[in-house]
């Protein structure tokens, strides 16, 4: 055989371009791009022009460094950076986990009424914020609230306060509204992946006698670790994206006191103005450039350090 013919014989074959993928990806290509990609490069160019004698100039990281080093700015940037951690560690600790406890008792086999109690525990998620903030604002309220009667009914008046008007109270109480609105997207998230573990692995575990919660605790919650790692990186950008329930239920100003501003708030006031306080697009987008900056540190942790060592529980 000549050179000529090996090398017709080892020429690797030559797929036909598959143009019709591109096509149909471009129309969603065009209206992500004009919906995020824009809006978040122009937002991170606004943050580094500031507005002199009129006109937009570049003035670098000049606003960052007010941000962060003028006492005003200073002072509500760290209040309401720390009222989100402190919002999203509320979450993690009753949301995530009572949503993990749900779905394991949904996932027992001899339970009934499944459909009915998975449906009305995921209810609330679908109502909109404005009805759940409002509708939690009057069940609270001390003068016309049902929570007082409620309370007075089993003997416990005495622990009732008007939880949304103290300052050390009101961001538990807007945090516990959050979780119970949106508990049933963890419980959906792990009763799947419950129901996704093969039944050959649950039945080696009962054959090896372990059942009941030591079969949650020692099989299935190793296995569903992947899904528990997805909830939390979701309840992180979800929290510190968190605005519409605080508006609805505090107000921009996010009192008594702003005691439960978060950044979602902050960002609002700053970039539109609100009452006597006018809008500054630049600090606007600053204070958006940062919390675009928290979540990427975030998730950026999640993706190149958690997942990798939760791969080994993925089959």
């Amino acid at each position: 055989m000549s050179e000529t013919e090996k090398a017709i014989d080892i020429a690797p074959i030559k797929r036909p371009v598959r143009w019709h993928i591109f096509v149909f990806m471009l129309p969603a290509v065009i209206v992500y791009s004009a919906v995020m990609v824009l809006p978040l490069i122009e937002t991170l160019r606004l943050s580094l022009y500031n507005t002199v004698d009129g006109q937009p100039a570049f003035v670098g990281l000049a606003n960052f460094k007010v941000l962060f080093g003028d006492p005003r700015w200073a002072h509500d940037f760290w209040n309401a950076l720390v009222n989100n951690l402190i919002f999203f560690a509320i979450h993690m600790c009753v949301q995530n986990p009572i949503g993990i406890a749900l779905a394991a008792l949904l996932s027992v086999p001899k339970l009934r009424g499944v459909a009915f109690y998975r449906t009305a525990i995921f209810l609330p998620t679908l109502l909109s914020f404005v009805i759940v903030g409002f509708i939690w604002k009057l069940i609270l309220s001390p003068i016309w609230g049902v929570a007082p009667w409620m309370l007075d009914l089993i003997g416990l008046k005495f622990l009732f306060a008007p939880w949304l008007g103290k300052p050390g109270s009101a961001l538990i109480a807007v945090s516990l509204i959050s979780n119970w609105q949106y508990i049933g997207i963890p419980m959906m998230l792990i009763y799947a992946a419950l129901l996704s573990i093969p039944e050959e692995v649950i039945e080696a575990a009962e054959c090896d006698g372990i059942t009941g919660w030591a079969q949650f605790w020692k099989i299935k919650l190793p296995l569903i670790l992947p899904a528990i790692g997805i909830i939390s990186i979701l309840t992180f950008v979800g929290n510190f994206n968190a605005f519409d329930l605080i508006y609805t239920v505090q107000g921009a100003l996010a009192g008594p006191d702003m005691s439960t501003d978060i950044l979602g708030t902050l960002l609002y006031r700053t970039f539109f103005g609100f009452q006597l306080q006018l809008g500054d697009r630049s600090m606007g987008a600053t204070i958006a450039t940062v919390m675009f900056l928290i979540i990427l540190a975030g998730v950026s942790l999640y993706l190149f350090v958690i997942q990798r060592r939760m791969r080994r529980y993925q089959f």
